[in-house]
């Protein structure tokens, strides 16, 4: 408990100070209802376009047919390794526990990223693939890390098992504190220093939602976790925008992007708010890191593409703009990457 309540209280002075930065502080966008809106003011379809996809269309036949379930890779993790994190200087540790949900490790610190250790989410969609991680398979965790308030990226019960503070947009905080949650708020562009590690909120192109009368009251981003020598980009859930070219010009060296590619069809529906793997691979060349790593597909079925289309997308995608092998990784579930910046 000693622990958690340090790194809330440096997580909650590094959020007050870094959120000011050196220029003008940039102003959030709104709409006329003071609900968040995207960079250039747009939000995705509303409650009649997934009424019709999810009701209308499924009633009527239009929707792509495909398969519940689908073998996806998954290895076994060692927990004797992710038990030491990391030091400075030492690279970052990147292991992919499946959907959105990672462990980042870094300078000594362990982070976890929109965790969700259930077996279903909230509507009843089940897990495809075990867990690439259990909980008590998981080093003492850090913070938590929360991109958005949608229920396959914010799993109350798994953030309460990590035991740490959180970070997350704005609004974010009344929602977990009500949980007894402890949260530090950031705003686009804003920044938290957790010992050397600094986590910068960064925008995206999408939306939130968790009941009836809570459209985009909280805030939805992404992640650029900066380490002595590593820079890992977590997209959370995304449209392609202009955003990615911003990112690029803001932080140049990211080591590794973790991009979704999977949640896309139908895209009259989708295409606003989740990218094709063609699209994460234009955001990854925009965002000119070193490394794709591609999360957001396999684990849970969302959306109407089998659930093992995206990888052999992104494939041929990834020979069509001939880019190295090594660049563009779809870990398995399990899997673990080491980041290493060549030495002098």
């Amino acid at each position: 408990m000693n622990a958690v309540r340090s790194g809330v209280a440096a997580l909650m002075l590094g959020a007050t100070a870094a959120g000011v930065g050196s220029g003008p502080q940039f102003v959030q966008p709104v709409d006329e209802h003071g609900r968040f809106v995207n960079l250039d003011g747009t939000v995705p379809e509303g409650f009649w376009a997934i009424f019709k996809w999810a009701v209308i269309d499924k009633i009527l036949g239009r929707r792509r047919k495909s398969p519940p379930h689908a073998p996806v890779p998954h290895v076994p993790v060692d927990p004797a390794v992710l038990a030491r994190p990391p030091g400075p200087g030492e690279g970052a540790r990147l292991t992919w526990i499946g959907h959105a949900s990672w462990l980042v490790q870094l300078d000594g610190l362990s982070l976890l990223i929109d965790p969700v250790f259930s077996d279903a989410l909230v509507g009843g969609y089940e897990r495809n693939v075990p867990l690439g991680v259990r909980p008590e398979q998981l080093p003492r965790i850090d913070a938590v890390l929360i991109s958005h308030s949608h229920y396959d990226h914010l799993d109350i019960p798994s953030v309460k098992r990590a035991g740490a503070p959180v970070v997350a947009g704005l609004g974010m905080r009344e929602l977990l504190a009500r949980e007894g949650l402890i949260t530090a708020e950031l705003g686009w562009w804003s920044a938290t220093r957790f010992g050397g590690v600094t986590i910068t909120f960064v925008p995206a192109q999408h939306w939130s939602r968790r009941g009836l009368s809570d459209q985009n009251r909280t805030l939805w981003g992404g992640f650029v976790i900066q380490g002595s020598s590593a820079t890992v980009y977590h997209s959370g859930d995304s449209a392609h925008f202009t955003g990615f070219a911003e990112l690029g010009r803001r932080f140049p060296g990211i080591d590794a992007a973790l991009l979704p590619i999977g949640a896309y069809d139908p895209g009259w529906f989708m295409e606003r708010q989740h990218m094709t793997p063609e699209q994460a691979l234009q955001a990854f060349t925009d965002l000119g890191a070193a490394t794709f790593l591609a999360m957001h597909w396999g684990t849970f079925k969302l959306t109407d593409e089998p659930l093992d289309e995206p990888p052999v997308r992104l494939e041929a995608e990834r020979v069509r703009r001939a880019l190295p092998a090594q660049r563009v990784r779809v870990p398995a579930v399990g899997e673990t990457v080491e980041l290493r910046r060549p030495g002098p």
